[in-house]
């Protein structure tokens, strides 16, 4: 990996609050990288100690192999689309995106020309001479799209953009703004507490807490094995169950509601010791048997306490004997599969290849 963006050792302090801690991190040339956590993690600090407007109180900062120390924000290769869009009320849909060129060497036509390729780009062809207070909320994210990549920056910081639109307009502009970055090819970094948006729309995923990152993983890797609880319970939705580590070197466990069983070693943190610890695993990581399925992988026997019905989806909450509280299971509705009834009965499979250790 050709790191474009290269960190060492960043700490940001505002008095006395330590805002970042020692952030290591390099991000390649190409990728849709995002900083995920929830607020007052440091994210957006992170993103605007990259984007220049915040000067990190130690530590240093390469872009392109440059050192940035002391490098304002208007001239360093990057450019920046904000949660609240910017764009000028008073302008055209045209001069809101050339902007930013009003100082650029170029002639009339030459302005012209990369204004309409910017608004091609993001679908906003034929929409130059529109107003900008005219526009929808999915049309002003693509106006500042085309303004910010009009000047070909090496890297777009993206704060939270999506985070005003509805959740359609939002899943649709996620899509379309990933399709973006694989057409143009230059890095973007996204900041966002919407863990689905950053599975969905990354490369890698560096998940925050209080100024550090506590895991930097693409997202298959962050979802089925988060290397703490913390990760697992913040990267949508996890069961947690007392465990007690029988034998370390095997990873032999006895899981409150499951029993013994032994996993692997990649499901388990290094330097794991025999005593109290505890597994995760997801929802969709264990499945109600329905009349007529056979058995597979090994069976609970379990009452359903709880339904939440998506339509695509059943959410059930199931008490399990020995388990300290219910288990959430989801179940894809399917032709000739019932939708259960608080009360009744069923067995449960899962798999210990599902399961995930974390230390007590």
């Amino acid at each position: 990996m050709t790191a474009l963006i290269d960190l060492k050792n960043v700490n940001k302090y505002y008095g006395d609050y330590h805002a970042l801690r020692g952030i290591n991190l390099e991000i390649a040339q190409g990728e849709f990288f995002s900083l995920l956590g929830p607020s007052g993690c440091g994210k957006t600090t992170l993103l605007r100690t990259i984007a220049g407007f915040e000067a990190p109180s130690d530590g240093t900062l390469h872009i392109a192999g440059a050192d940035m120390n002391g490098v304002p924000a208007n001239a360093r290769p990057t450019n920046m689309v904000f949660q609240s869009y910017a764009i000028f009320p008073h302008l055209s849909v045209a001069e809101n995106v050339g902007f930013g060129l009003r100082k650029a060497q170029m002639s009339k036509q030459e302005k012209m020309k990369s204004v309409e390729e910017a608004l091609d780009m993001v679908g906003l062809k034929g929409f130059r001479g529109r107003a900008a207070h005219a526009l929808s909320g999915g049309q002003r994210q693509r106006v500042a799209l085309a303004r910010a990549l009009i000047l070909k920056p090496k890297v777009l910081l993206l704060d939270e953009p999506l985070s005003a639109l509805d959740k359609k307009l939002r899943e649709q502009m996620q899509s379309e703004l990933r399709r973006l970055q694989r057409q143009v090819g230059i890095t973007f970094i996204l900041v966002t507490h919407d863990q689905e948006e950053a599975l969905i729309m990354s490369d890698r995923v560096a998940v925050m807490f209080e100024g550090e990152i506590a895991q930097l993983a693409d997202p298959q890797t962050l979802y089925k094995r988060p290397v703490t609880r913390k990760v697992g319970d913040f990267i949508g939705v996890m069961n947690f169950l007392p465990a007690t580590v029988k034998d370390a070197a095997a990873i032999d466990l006895d899981v409150a509601g499951l029993g013994a069983v032994t996993i692997a070693e990649d499901q388990a943190p290094s330097g794991i010791t025999p005593g109290a610890a505890e597994v995760g695993i997801r929802p969709e990581m264990m499945s109600i048997l329905f009349e007529g399925e056979p058995d597979r992988g090994q069976i609970t026997q379990a009452t359903i306490k709880d339904r939440a019905y998506y339509g695509d989806m059943t959410y059930y909450d199931v008490d399990i004997e020995d388990a300290p509280k219910p288990i959430t299971i989801s179940m894809k509705n399917m032709i000739g599969r019932p939708v259960l009834e608080v009360g009744d009965t069923a067995r449960v499979s899962w798999d210990a290849r599902s399961l995930v250790l974390f230390s007590a």
